[in-house]
């Protein structure tokens, strides 16, 4: 696996990724209570894909959103999508980027595709303000994510790792707060550590 296939694999799947299935609301909500989104939140939304969390963002009002994602593709889709000033899209490797600081950044149901989940997580402090919150969450369970990566694209992702395991991840940076495995979603949040 490496960042060229990963980016054409999602490239390929753009056009046609909104009319697959959408992500359960109540479950989503339940995320972003946990990850803080609330109004006035500045969000780096990282593997956004064509935005498919934007509108509950914006719903809660966000000040301002910036999408991140190694698919030109799906950035272009996402770009058709949210215009104006509170969304802000780039693509990129979030692991080799240097994003202005936010309040909140969020990577969902995109883990098992970032080559290095260790790498991402210490990547990502550095884009969070003082106290910021670092949500990785999946809107599905381990075991459903698993699966569906064997039989969809074994050649760009890893399996989804314990949250257990992620959240020692988070540790070195991060004060854990929240660490979800369950049948119905996935998350692991915690605040940034003062440096």
């Amino acid at each position: 696996m490496n960042l060229n296939e990963i980016a054409t694999f999602f490239d390929r799947r753009a056009s046609a990724w909104d009319t697959q299935r959408q992500p359960d609301e109540s479950i989503v909500n339940a995320i972003l209570d946990i990850a803080g989104i609330q109004a006035g939140t500045t969000v780096l939304d990282v593997g956004c894909g064509t935005g498919v969390l934007f509108p509950y963002y914006l719903a809660r009002g966000a000040s301002q959103i910036t999408g991140v994602d190694l698919s030109s593709g799906m950035i272009a889709r996402a770009a058709g999508k949210f215009a104006g000033p509170h969304v802000r899209l780039i693509c990129a490797d979030a692991t080799n980027t240097t994003f202005s600081p936010h309040a909140c950044c969020m990577v969902f149901n995109a883990l098992p595709h970032f080559i290095s989940p260790e790498t991402l997580v210490t990547s990502l402090a550095g884009s969070l303000l003082p106290g910021g919150r670092l949500t990785i969450a999946h809107g599905e369970s381990r075991r459903y994510i698993n699966n569906h990566h064997v039989s969809r694209a074994p050649e760009v992702s890893h399996g989804l790792i314990p949250a257990a395991v992620l959240a020692g991840f988070f540790e070195a940076c991060f004060t854990v707060d929240a660490v979800v495995d369950s049948d119905e979603f996935y998350v692991v949040s915690g605040t940034l550590k003062p440096r």
